[in-house]
């Protein structure tokens, strides 16, 4: 197990757990974070958990399994995200019985993507696959916040990103991680990729209309008619 991206620690407020890296079903490359290793030092003790999150996400069924063996931990578990919880591991950050963000933290969620090869039956059955993944990822979204699922599909399609104050007003995280207010702040900001990319179109500078050009020279009905006359 590469202790660079699993190390825990133990004190009196219980165990903290480092969760740093990208989600896997196997790990390739020795710094993925799959849901066999995790389950291992989930389980190493018991008492209530923290876990520091930060990662760009990954394989959305492995982090299914990992969202569930949270959900099912005995303990209270306590999400931080100190960087990035994107994709994938935003899906994880809903486990927490508690989830906070550093104020320098963001949060990014987005529709699943695969690749598909095959004849159009193939590709039929992998679009009515990801709408199935992306009903369970709202189930996710939907038991947290309470936001209605059309917006929060909405806001999947547009890929979006919020600030840790956003993620709070939203109710995606409880709380900004070193604020001294308990009042939820409504300051935050939010962006998505689909307003940004229609934003950056709308300044670019439209191709003035010009006149229809008028075409000069003999028609060419005309030359057909000449040339049938030197035959």
């Amino acid at each position: 197990m590469n202790k660079k991206f699993w190390n825990w620690v133990k004190n009196e407020e219980g165990r903290t757990l480092y969760f740093d890296g990208y989600i896997a079903q196997d790990s390739w490359f020795d710094d993925d974070i799959t849901p066999k290793q995790f389950k291992s030092e989930l389980t190493a003790t018991e008492g209530d958990i923290s876990v520091w999150l930060n990662s760009p996400g990954g394989d959305v069924f492995a982090a299914s399994q990992i969202y569930t063996m949270l959900k099912e931990y005995k303990g209270k578990v306590t999400v931080k995200i100190d960087g990035l919880a994107a994709s994938a591991a935003s899906v994880i950050a809903m486990a927490g019985s508690e989830i906070l963000l550093s104020p320098v933290a963001m949060m990014m969620i987005h529709n699943p993507a695969t690749v598909i090869y095959g004849e159009s039956a193939d590709l039929q059955s992998g679009i009515e696959m990801l709408s199935e993944v992306k009903e369970s990822i709202i189930n996710a979204y939907e038991q947290k916040t309470g936001l209605p699922r059309l917006k929060i599909s909405k806001m999947m399609d547009a890929e979006t990103w919020f600030s840790a104050k956003k993620a709070v007003e939203l109710g995606f995280a409880d709380k900004v991680l070193y604020e001294d207010t308990e009042e939820n702040p409504t300051d935050g900001f939010i962006f998505d990729k689909v307003t940004v990319t229609n934003t950056l179109l709308r300044k670019i500078p439209k191709a003035q209309k010009t006149q229809p050009k008028v075409e000069t020279g003999t028609p060419h009905e005309q030359l057909l008619t000449r040339l049938k006359l030197i035959k």
